[in-house]
C-alpha cells in the first residue's frame, strides 16, 4: 500500500533553532526527523544559480525526500496584459528547468486573479490559457515525469475554488491539482469539518480527474485564519479559533486509499506540524488493521 508523504512547506523555525542555515542542509535533518516530502518555494522569484540546485537536489535524492518547487506568487494566467501573460507563462518554463536541476517532479503555481474582470470570464479564460500552455509544452516534449500542479486559492476574486482546479487538471494529463485545505476553508468560511466535507471534494477529484490523479495529488495544509473576503494569515495547529483539523482529512484519505504529497504551510511551524499530521495519519491506519 502506497502511502502519503509529509514535511514542510520551506524551512522551519525548528530547523534554525537547530542550528541549520541552508537548504542543502534540511534534506538530512528532515530524513532525521522522520518525514519524508519538502517543497522550495521560489515564491519572490528564481533568485538561485542552475549548479546550487543542483547541489541541493542532489543531497534531497541521496536522502530520499521528495521535492516539489512552488512557482512565483504573481503569476496570472487571467491577465488582459500581453506583456504580463508572457512573463506568466515564462515563469513556469523556467520552473521546469529549475525542476530538472532540482531532479524534482511537480511545480506548484497560483492560476490567476478576476482583478477587475468578470470572474466567470476571467476563470474561463484562466482555464483555456492554462490547458493550452500544458498541450504545448507537453508537444514539445518538456514535460516528460513533470507534473503541473495548479493550486485552490482562498479569495474569492483570485480563481481557484477546487472546481476551477478540477475543471482545469482535467484538460492534461500533466496538470494535477494541489488542494490547499487551508484556503478551501477559508474561501467557503470554515466549511470544512468532518470526515464528509473531505470525502466531498475527493470524490468529486476522481470523478472529475479520474482516482490516479486524485490519488496523486499535490496538498498544501494549514489553519487559516480567514474574513469575509477569505484567507487572512497562516496559522499553527496550537491555534483553537480557526480550522480546519487534520484527523477528518487522514480519514478520508485512508477511506479512499489516497496516497497524496501533504506539505505544511503552517506558520513557523511546518516541520512539526508535518510530524504531527503523519503521526495522526499513521495512528489512524494502525487503528484500521
Amino acid at each position: 500500500m502506497q502511502k502519503p508523504l509529509f514535511g514542510p512547506s520551506g524551512n522551519s523555525e525548528e530547523f534554525y533553532e537547530s542550528k541549520l542555515t541552508s537548504t542543502i542542509q534540511a534534506p538530512k535533518w528532515l530524513k532525521e526527523q522522520g518525514l519524508d516530502a519538502f517543497e522550495y518555494s521560489f515564491g519572490r522569484g528564481y533568485i538561485m544559480s542552475s549548479q546550487t540546485a543542483k547541489d541541493i537536489g542532489e543531497e534531497f535524492r541521496k536522502n530520499g525526500i521528495a521535492l516539489s518547487l512552488h512557482a512565483p506568487y504573481y503569476i496570472n494566467f487571467a491577465s488582459q496584459d500581453e506583456v504580463l501573460l508572457g512573463k506568466t507563462m515564462g515563469y513556469i518554463v523556467t520552473g521546469i528547468k529549475f525542476l530538472r536541476n532540482f531532479g524534482a517532479d511537480r511545480l506548484i503555481f497560483h492560476p490567476g486573479s478576476a482583478g477587475k474582470m468578470d470572474r466567470h470570464g476571467a476563470f474561463l479564460l484562466t482555464k483555456q490559457r492554462i490547458i493550452d500552455f500544458a498541450n504545448n509544452l507537453e508537444e514539445q516534449g518538456l514535460l516528460e515525469g513533470i507534473y503541473l500542479c495548479p493550486e485552490t486559492m482562498g479569495k474569492s476574486q483570485q480563481i481557484g475554488t477546487y472546481e476551477e482546479v478540477l475543471q482545469i487538471c482535467a484538460g492534461n494529463k500533466h496538470l494535477i491539482p494541489t488542494f490547499d485545505f487551508g484556503h478551501i476553508n477559508a474561501l467557503t468560511q470554515g466549511s470544512l469539518k468532518t470526515k464528509q466535507d473531505f470525502l466531498n471534494i475527493l470524490n468529486r477529484s476522481i470523478e472529475v480527474i479520474g482516482y490516479e490523479k486524485t490519488a496523486n495529488a499535490h496538498i498544501h495544509f494549514s489553519k487559516i485564519q480567514y474574513g469575509e473576503k477569505g484567507e487572512i494569515r497562516h496559522l499553527n495547529f496550537d491555534d483553537n479559533l480557526y480550522g480546519p483539523n487534520f484527523e477528518p482529512l487522514a480519514e478520508a484519505l485512508i477511506e479512499l486509499n489516497l496516497h497524496p504529497r501533504i506539505m505544511s504551510e503552517s506558520a513557523g511551524h511546518q516541520s512539526q506540524d508535518a510530524k504531527e499530521m503523519k503521526n495522526i495519519y499513521e495512528n489512524l491506519l494502525a487503528q484500521r488493521k
